[in-house]
């Protein structure tokens, strides 16, 4: 990146919105020399930041550990108010002075009469469950870490000498940004390029509409106070599927309304049947091909009423059905930038839009939504505006993450795609429960899944379902960008055991099927 000439007048690039898209691009836009103002009402971070991401990952972790501590017993981990089995061989625990202790939720995988019977006197597993959730203090932890990264990101702006207009941006034509701020005043900001960051609201139903108490949107979530008794999630895409698992995980009586044969109908068929899998298996209620007609509240709780008549009883219900991008009142049309028929502005792959000058990013434009997308059309953005050479965006290269448990984490082609385009690949699927690293981790659910080039070798794509599969996608990422063949993925050492030994594994397989 080359800065503007210092001794001519810097441009000034306008951006409305503070998430990922806003600032992101801001801070490109600061570093070619530009005189950059954000404009953003919600705070720095925006929605990813103070509503949607970083509350619900944080959520999904508290939901994470609750899981690792339930399983524990598993493992072999007691705690000095087990079940005591005077009957069974279990090693002898330091921690209750040579006591032997056995917990009820081992009990089944234990076997014996002893420890069945003693199972049995402790009550059921809820009654012997050793955590419990204080919601108002895990809500409250949400949201303080979603501030701090709000305050975070604020601080590296304004060090790099941005400046933060707080209120409501609109366009006044091409090349005029209005800020509506707090206190009814505004303030027109001229603007040689303008990137438009607007993000989107949750989708809410006519027969629906949420009251923030017992009908809500995944925005309202974390001002609960105590945890749902059931709750009835009406959706199964993304959010629904994460918000579910998670909630089903902290201990809540979870419903699951899908209107499709499977959850997550957009994923990888393996994946989403193998997360459904894992949900019923923990107890949730998962209602496949029913569509939500209606919402209401009733005395202590709330009805659900289905499309074919049936009616769900619940504590709460969250609406998960999407979102809308944030586009209408703000003056886009009138300045002659494009919409499609939803409201997403209509952007090319360097994110321009229909008018000369003006830019937009992330969520508002429906490409993709996802924060590492947003970002990355706002750098693309900014530095094209300035002058600067740029790839355009290529998503076929974009890794994508969904934080249930599992996680399912994909990037490249899908099976899907390669299959509707009629092209030829080979694939393999390896269970995580031969993994050596899995074993030692009790992990039993998840696999690896690749696709190449029957000829080439190239690799195609690819799908990790694990926990932490996030961090595992990595490695099939690098080799989609950089068009590596599953040779070159096999050759590369790893370590001895781990869980990406399974991505090497999966690759040599592959590999000796290349060419044949």
């Amino acid at each position: 990146m080359t800065p503007l000439d210092s001794a001519a007048v810097p441009p000034h690039v306008v951006v409305v919105g503070g998430g990922p898209g806003g600032y992101e691009a801001a801070l490109v836009a600061r570093s070619h020399g530009a005189q950059v103002t954000v404009v953003e009402q919600q705070g720095l971070g925006g929605a990813a930041v103070l509503t949607d991401v970083v509350p619900s990952k944080t959520l999904i972790a508290t939901a994470e550990w609750m899981t690792i501590a339930d399983r524990a017993p598993e493992l072999g981990i007691r705690t000095p108010d087990d079940v005591v089995d005077p009957t069974s061989d279990v090693d002898v625990s330091l921690a209750t002075g040579g006591i032997p202790v056995v917990s009820a939720y081992a009990a089944p995988a234990l076997g014996g009469a002893g420890v069945q019977a003693a199972a049995s006197a402790a009550g059921t597993a809820e009654q012997k469950r050793k955590h419990f959730v204080d919601l108002q203090a895990v809500n409250k932890r949400v949201l303080a870490l979603a501030r701090a990264q709000s305050a975070d990101i604020r601080g590296r702006l304004e060090r790099e000498g941005i400046r933060i207009v707080a209120g409501k941006g609109r366009l006044d034509g091409p090349a005029h940004v209005v800020a509506e701020l707090a206190d009814g005043t505004t303030e027109v900001l001229e603007a040689d390029s303008v990137l438009l960051a607007l993000g989107a609201t949750p989708r809410t139903l006519p027969t629906a509409v949420p009251d923030g108490e017992r009908i809500l949107t995944w925005t309202q979530m974390y001002n609960l106070r105590e945890l749902p008794e059931r709750l009835i999630v009406v959706g199964s895409g993304v959010t629904g599927a994460e918000f579910a698992g998670a909630y089903n995980a902290l201990g809540s009586d979870v419903v699951l309304v899908s209107s499709r044969d499977r959850v997550l109908p957009g994923e990888d068929e393996d994946a989403a049947e193998l997360l459904e899998g894992v949900f019923r298996s923990r107890g949730m209620t998962v209602l496949s091909r029913s569509r939500a007609a209606s919402a209401v509240r009733t005395d202590d709780g709330v009805e659900v009423t289905l499309s074919d008549g049936r009616v769900v009883h619940g504590s709460h219900v969250l609406v998960a059905v999407g979102g809308v991008p944030a586009t209408s009142g703000l003056g886009l049309e009138e300045a002659g930038v494009r919409l499609s028929e939803a409201g997403h502005v209509v952007v090319d792959r360097v994110s321009r839009t229909s008018v000369r000058g003006i830019y937009a990013s992330g969520d508002c434009t429906g490409v993709l939504p996802l924060a590492s997308v947003a970002a990355m059309q706002g750098r693309i953005a900014v530095a094209h505006a300035l002058g600067d050479a740029v790839q355009p965006l290529a998503l076929r290269t974009v890794a994508s993450n969904i934080f249930t448990a599992p996680e399912i984490a994909t990037v490249g082609y899908s099976e899907e795609k390669l299959r509707a385009q009629s092209s030829r690949f080979i694939t393999t699927t390896l269970p995580l429960a031969r993994n050596p690293r899995a074993k030692m981790l009790g992990i039993r659910d998840g696999f690896v899944k690749l696709f190449a080039h029957p000829e080439a070798g190239v690799v195609l794509g690819g799908v990790v379902v694990a926990p932490r599969a996030s961090e595992l996608i990595f490695p099939i990422t690098l080799a989609v960008q950089h068009r590596l063949t599953v040779e070159d993925v096999a050759s590369a050492f790893t370590i001895y055991p781990s869980l990406s030994g399974s991505i090497a594994e999966g690759a040599r397989v592959l590999d000796a099927r290349v060419g044949k």
